[in-house]
């Protein structure tokens, strides 16, 4: 339990079992239909362990703010925001940043929308730290530009988890998409990442890229149903700058519509000025930004 002495009223502590539910109503996402569908999921697979990282600050008898730190795989974690930002929360996010460093979590990161200069604000103050912008795109399917065919496409799963690992830290070597991100998790709690996004753990379409019989690279798409996603694709540091990359792109788009799929949609850091413009020319367009935030 902490006691604010600037808001010497104010006590954080974590929620008793009993005003869970009135605790949730304090979250932002109940109150945001962008966000209602993501927080229902959360909660209807959160375990009874995942509640020890519900927050709240009290005011007497009354909550005045709550947050949730929500555990994920691999010792990472989303932290679900206040509704309010007012006076509760920094001592709210104070406290939940101490039991989040005392925790078995190597990132806890939160992805504010357009304007988020002010929750940024706080959440900096709040020992958190600023990792990117990232900006969201789609491309419509229709019969894309053939790929080209010296490129080749091989299943991922065929090398060994060890050579997986190596051919991603190889490929994120000076990367200048989400940088801080590749710093702050190991290569195995990424690519865990991408798993738990795909459609299996096996999915047909993560692939290794093979060019002038040397692998150069990486493309994993998750195949959910009409929508897919581009989820990682990357050029080994000694291929980058010679068009292969709107040639992986070419591939993923022709695989997406020969599927059937209606969509494919990706995210890319905004920093990232070379693959933005690969995407331009593929015809993405931006669907808007987050920015993105995280103890580690």
């Amino acid at each position: 339990m902490t006691r604010c002495s600037l808001l010497s009223h104010i006590v954080v502590q974590p929620c008793p079992e009993h005003r869970r539910r009135e605790a949730l109503l304090h979250l932002a996402a109940v109150h945001d239909p962008a966000l209602q569908a993501g927080l229902q999921h959360a909660l209807t697979t959160a375990s009874a362990d995942a509640w020890r990282g519900l927050w709240v600050a009290m005011e007497d008898e009354h909550i005045r703010a709550a947050a949730w730190v929500q555990p994920l795989a691999n010792h990472t974690a989303q932290l679900w925001l206040p509704r309010h930002n007012d006076a509760a929360v920094p001592p709210l996010l104070s406290a939940l940043q101490g039991w989040v460093h005392r925790q078995p979590i190597t990132l806890c990161h939160v992805a504010l929308p357009a304007p988020w200069a002010a929750w940024e604000d706080v959440l900096v103050n709040g020992g958190m730290r600023a990792m990117a912008t990232l900006e969201h795109r789609v491309w419509t399917c229709q019969p894309p530009v053939a790929p080209q065919a010296s490129l080749g496409l091989r299943p991922f799963t065929t090398l060994p988890l060890a050579e997986q690992h190596a051919l991603l830290a190889r490929v994120g070597e000076a990367s200048l998409d989400c940088p801080a991100l590749r710093d702050a998790l190991p290569v195995k709690t990424l690519l865990a990442g991408f798993q738990a996004q795909a459609a299996s753990a096996h999915s047909p379409h993560w692939y290794w890229l093979e060019h002038q019989e040397k692998p150069v690279g990486v493309l994993l798409l998750a195949t959910l149903s009409s929508h897919w996603s581009l989820q990682l694709m990357g050029l080994l540091p000694d291929w980058r700058g010679r068009g292969l990359g709107r040639a992986i792109v070419r591939h993923a788009q022709t695989l997406a519509a020969q599927s059937g799929a209606h969509y494919l949609s990706l995210t890319v850091d905004a920093q990232n000025t070379p693959a933005r413009r690969v995407y331009d020319q593929a015809g993405f367009e931006s669907l808007g930004r987050e920015r993105l935030l995280g103890w580690y």
